[in-house]
């Protein structure tokens, strides 16, 4: 919908990309839908479901046995985002490198876009 010919419209490093793969196994799910929506101290938040099927408007993203989707009201903030999965002695969990973020808020949870 809002992609580049030839580009993704998101990419997962090996480590996110494994993830997503061992979720979608372990539950046996399809892939994982990405989005946004109002909410959190920044205004946005990121948005991830299981799906047993994709929308026709979605984008699909396809990597070492990983499939998310793109929500169609996400796509605009989403595209060119990088998506890694971190482990730390604290926590573990997904993390966005999306470069169209302007405002984050500090605990990490919430975003905000430009003209929002």
């Amino acid at each position: 919908m809002f992609g580049i010919p030839g580009k993704q419209a998101v990419t997962m490093t090996p480590k996110a990309a494994a993830q997503i793969a061992k979720l979608m196994e372990k539950e046996g799910h399809k892939g994982l839908r990405i989005g946004v929506k109002k909410g959190g101290c920044a205004g946005m938040e990121y948005t991830m479901d299981y799906v047993d099927e994709t929308d026709p408007n979605d984008e699909v993203v396809e990597q070492d046995g990983a499939c998310v989707m793109i929500a169609p009201m996400a796509q605009m903030f989403l595209f060119g985002t990088e998506i890694d999965y971190e482990v730390s002695l604290l926590e573990s969990g997904f993390r966005f490198h999306n470069p169209n973020v302007t405002e984050a808020c500090g605990c990490g949870e919430s975003i905000k876009f430009e003209n929002m």
